[in-house]
């Protein structure tokens, strides 16, 4: 359990500075649902779903990469796989920016911004340097720093958080009633672009922050290694792209698929509006895959059956608690709603659909060991390529029918097959010896737990439904306490 207890330590230091800076981000959903209308926030959600795509594009599958070359057993000096790595991504980075600059205009026109053109190169600059900038962290990660990890992240979002404040409320009101002090800087038409104003500048903050990182090692370039890498990897590009746009392209589509534009923008708006509420999931998610990865690689070197127990133990957890999570969720929605405009109220149907098929997809990150491992990352990308097939073709078929929920249930469905089709073909390949009944038995009971609390239990007084919703979230842990035998008090330990 050893391994297991650090996974679960880093975790949740990696979870604390992805929950806060999350949660903290999260905030800034109201702000800007009451701020703009929700035609002006679906051009926020599109543009960042490009952003997203870009991203995964521009770090090209070495972040994994470093890891799996820095731990391997036939490249000895891990600072030469560190520097490789960076050089490669600073060269593609700052060709790409290049690349944006040359090519302003059709681009913004391709956007939709054909008249800000100057929200397409703040957000080229801002990925150019959060793609440079994956592998300070990686390297990070890969010292066991999460506490410098979470600090930097921190700060990032902090910067983000307190510059969209000062452009958004702040400044508008200092425009009323004394122009002349920022009149030398602020524009009032210029709107939503102060969103991505403020993600530029943190993206530069967080950069100086890693200088350390980036200028204290000795640099070292190696051609085969980078080769080697990029074949590695090249599959890893594929799996993200193909997975980064299971995760975004129903935002990427939807103007396309609806007709009118207006009407197009406004659902894209109540639909990404309401994802966020669902943002409780991926942080979970977020931080177990930032402690993951190394902790996999690290495992390997291990002998016997220790590693595929702690591999085993690692899954169960991380189903337990993801299901805790949505729970808590989805017993607590009529709070949580608030955190956007009622005006966007109407989406709120789509939360636990998002939700599960977030559980999903963590799943599915859990089963994605097998073929990183091995060395066999090519199977990653077929996994993800029929996870795509499944949304495109969901989303064309029903989104012109039942708009964004389509959108909702594609996600699910798309994660569903994904994750069914890496069980069992690792299964085969590379078993590992899940404890898939009870794994799945710790599902059903969530689910019916759900369905009374949201569905049976229901009574006409708010609070009443608290008490019970709270009781049966207990239940739900008493169940695993006892299932697992888990001791209490003190820290968590097995019974003997």
């Amino acid at each position: 359990m050893a391994g297991i207890k650090s996974l679960a330590k880093d975790t949740a230091i990696y979870g604390l500075s992805s929950i806060i800076g999350r949660f903290l981000n999260w905030c800034l959903v109201p702000l800007y649902t009451i701020m703009f209308p929700a035609d002006e926030y679906g051009v926020v959600t599109y543009i960042y779903s490009i952003v997203a795509l870009v991203l995964i594009i521009l770090t090209y599958g070495m972040e994994t990469g470093f890891f799996r070359f820095a731990n391997h057993e036939r490249w000895k000096d891990p600072i030469q796989v560190y520097t490789t790595t960076l050089i490669s991504l600073g060269v593609t980075s700052m060709l790409f920016i290049l690349a944006v600059f040359a090519f302003i205009s059709p681009i913004s026109e391709a956007l939709e911004c054909g008249k800000n053109p100057s929200f397409v190169w703040m957000m080229a600059i801002a990925v150019g340097i959060d793609a440079y900038t994956s592998i300070p962290f990686s390297y990070l990660r890969y010292q066991k720093r999460p506490l410098r990890f979470a600090a930097i992240r921190l700060i990032n979002i902090g910067v983000n958080i307190a510059l969209n404040l000062f452009f958004i409320l702040l400044c508008p009101w200092l425009w009323r009633v004394a122009p002349g002090t920022i009149a030398w800087f602020y524009d009032p038409a210029f709107g939503i672009g102060y969103i991505f104003a403020s993600n530029l500048i943190s993206s530069a903050v967080t950069l100086l922050l890693l200088l350390p990182e980036i200028m204290g090692v000795r640099y070292s370039f190696n051609g085969k290694l980078l080769r080697e890498m990029l074949v590695y990897s090249f599959p890893l590009l594929v799996l993200g792209i193909a997975g980064i746009m299971n995760q975004t392209i129903d935002k990427i589509l939807y103007p396309i698929l609806v007709t009118n534009q207006q009407e197009a923008m406004t659902g894209l708006g109540i639909y990404g509006a309401n994802y966020k509420i669902a943002i409780v999931m991926v942080m979970f998610i977020q931080a177990f895959r930032f402690a993951y990865e190394p902790f996999i690689f690290a495992q390997n070197k291990a002998k016997g059956e220790d590693k595929k127990q702690a591999y085993r133990d690692a899954m169960k957890y991380f189903v337990i608690f993801a299901l805790l999570i949505f729970l808590g969720v989805m017993f607590y929605l009529d709070v949580l709603k608030y955190f956007i405009s009622p005006k966007y109220f109407s989406g709120l149907q789509v939360v636990p659909i998002i939700m599960i098929a977030e559980l999903f997809f963590g799943v599915f990150f859990n089963l994605s060991l097998w073929y990183k491992l091995t060395d066999k990352t090519i199977w990653g990308m077929w996994f993800s390529l029929l996870g795509l097939a499944v949304t495109v073709a969901l989303n064309v078929a029903f989104v012109p029918l039942y708009g964004y929920v389509a959108c909702a249930w594609a996600a699910f469905a798309c994660y569903g097959v994904m994750m069914i089709a890496s069980y069992f073909v690792g299964k085969a390949k590379h078993p590992i010896g899940y404890e898939t009944g009870r794994i799945i038995s710790y599902f059903i009971i969530a689910m019916v737990i759900y369905g009374v609390g949201a569905y049976l239990l229901v009574t006409p007084h708010a609070w009443l439904n608290y008490i019970i919703r709270t009781l049966l979230i207990a239940g739900y842990v008493v169940i695993i306490l006892k299932r697992e035998r888990i001791a209490i008090p003190g820290v968590l330990r097995r019974h003997a």
